[in-house]
């Protein structure tokens, strides 16, 4: 059988100036960063055979497509090589094995550069991707300490700078939504943090808790990404936070990432995969390192996730122990800045939420009224999404007129000034749900969904 030549990789490596030697140089130089080492061989006879038709197994199609992407500074696809689409393993293989300092400037070029970042605008969320390492993994990367490549000296100083800048973000965020501020904060991240990434540290303690600093950071954009609505995005940060918290040997903070990508994971539908995550954020010194209310952060999401699995008893159970841990906060266990916001109203939103998932509706109205008595004036974003998601179960539980008066709430904070996907998709499932009452006539209906529809549209 004859195979017919991969014009399309032929083009690729004359528009990179490459030699088929050259180009088998780069590849392994990729492999070799990601300790590939089964795929550290190739050489000019592997390039050729693969200009001439072979298709290459494994890891390799993902390998060649960073080393060209480099080469070329913009995305190159398996399909733009000409190749079959690697499956999901072969995948993951590479994924977690890229270095933190390769993958935070991978995803610099796709979030900064326009035409990548149009690019990822067609990607989409990976459930592929959820799949986590292996232990082996996780204590290579705490034991790994890399050789500075700059010559700039990083002190206790620059921590503490990166860290106060990470809770002045959030505070942004948590005010205005995650489409407000991001684009600085990723500014920050790609410049000032990456260089001291690869700066010279005064000792083994100030690197891990730099690496630490720049995860929280990371693991920020990430959060916002989300919020945002640009899920494919957020997966990357969250993956990349992982990679650095774990190089940081900081596994607290690695599951306080893995709690946010299991709540990514829920609210996209993927209960499976979100009991997967949320549980293993609370394996080991996840779990046992992290301080009370981290513990109760985990816990709770854990008991969405049980939830949406279907498992209404265990769910219960994670509840119950996610408010003894909350109970067991006292003003003298030092928080880290990350959690400065879980408190009370946090844990009865995320309680409602289950109470939801497991069909309590008037159970999930109370903590949801709780939620939002309880919460401070300086956490207006997620303050609208618990008053969009109260609104949604009053109507599922026939309380129209009350579900109005919290929707009605909700859109006078969102006129304020919130940036937030989340915030505007419930709105746009107010309009949904107040659909069928159209045809009534009802003032308070008819008022509130001309509100809603001249929102969206001055938002869209």
């Amino acid at each position: 059988m004859t195979r017919e030549r991969n014009e399309r990789l032929a083009a690729l490596l004359s528009e990179a100036g490459w030699s088929r030697a050259q180009a088998a140089s780069a590849f392994n130089r990729v492999a070799q960063e990601n300790n590939l080492l089964g795929y550290t061989c190739v050489g000019r006879s592997h390039i050729s055979m693969w200009v001439a038709g072979t298709q290459p197994s494994g890891a390799a199609p993902i390998i060649l497509c960073q080393a060209l992407s480099r080469r070329l500074k913009r995305v190159v696809t398996p399909d733009e090589l000409g190749f079959a689409v690697p499956n999901a393993s072969a995948q993951q293989v590479l994924e977690w094995r890229v270095d933190p300092l390769i993958a935070l400037t991978d995803v610099e070029r796709t979030d900064v550069d326009a035409d990548r970042r149009s690019l990822l605008s067609g990607a989409v969320y990976s459930v592929a991707a959820l799949a986590l390492p292996d232990q082996e993994w996780w204590e290579a990367m705490a034991a790994r300490s890399p050789a500075p490549t700059k010559h700039q000296r990083v002190g206790r100083g620059d921590v503490t700078t990166v860290q106060e800048l990470t809770a002045a973000f959030s505070r942004i965020d948590q005010r205005r939504g995650g489409g407000h501020g991001r684009k600085a904060l990723v500014q920050y991240l790609h410049t000032d943090v990456a260089a001291f990434l690869h700066g010279t540290f005064p000792d083994e303690q100030v690197r891990r808790d730099m690496f630490s600093a720049a995860a929280e950071l990371a693991y920020l954009s990430g959060w916002m990404a989300f919020d945002s609505g640009e899920h494919a995005l957020a997966q990357q940060y969250f993956t990349l936070a992982v990679k650095l918290a774990a190089r940081a040997d900081d596994p607290p903070l690695a599951g306080h990432i893995l709690r946010a990508m299991a709540h990514q994971a829920i609210d996209l539908g993927f209960a499976a995969q979100g009991l997967s995550l949320a549980t293993a954020s609370m394996e080991g010194r996840r779990y046992t390192c992290a301080t009370p209310r981290e513990r109760a952060l985990l816990g709770v999401v854990r008991a969405r996730a049980l939830a949406a699995s279907g498992s209404k008893q265990a769910a219960a159970k994670a509840l119950l122990k996610a408010e003894d841990d909350l109970a067991s906060a006292s003003a003298d266990i030092e928080e880290p800045q990350r959690t400065f916001f879980f408190a009370e109203a946090s844990l009865a939103h995320e309680t409602a939420c289950t109470l939801r998932d497991c069909g309590d509706r008037q159970g999930a109205i109370r903590q949801f009224r709780r939620s939002v008595r309880t919460r401070g004036s300086a956490f207006r974003r997620t303050h609208v999404v618990t008053l969009g998601y109260l609104g949604a179960t009053q109507i599922a539980a026939g309380s129209v007129d009350e579900a109005c008066v919290s929707w009605s709430t909700a859109l006078d904070a969102m006129e304020e000034g919130i940036y937030s996907g989340r915030a505007r998709q419930a709105v746009v499932d107010m309009r949904h749900l107040l659909s069928p009452y159209r045809h009534r006539k009802i003032a308070a209906i008819t008022e509130l969904d001309a509100r809603a529809a001249s929102y969206l549209a001055h938002v869209d």
